[in-house]
């Protein structure tokens, strides 16, 4: 019987070791509406180039996209 508890657990412990891998998860907090409003602060407020704000802009739509 003691055996077959340690056999038992050895095996669940080879298995936890065996999640996760690394995997990288996004989740949005936010809406499109509110990244885009304070990306647009951040550009009037100079933290952001014309160019900078764009590519982020288009980044964010994709992201949305997807």
């Amino acid at each position: 019987m003691n055996k077959n508890i340690c056999l038992t657990l050895t095996f669940l412990l080879i298995l936890s070791a065996c999640g996760g891998g690394g995997a990288e998860v996004q989740t949005h907090n936010s809406t499109l509406g509110q990244e885009l409003i304070d990306l647009k602060k951040a550009k009037d407020e100079g933290l952001l180039t014309e160019r900078e704000y764009s590519r982020a802009k288009s980044d964010i739509r994709d992201m949305y996209d997807n």
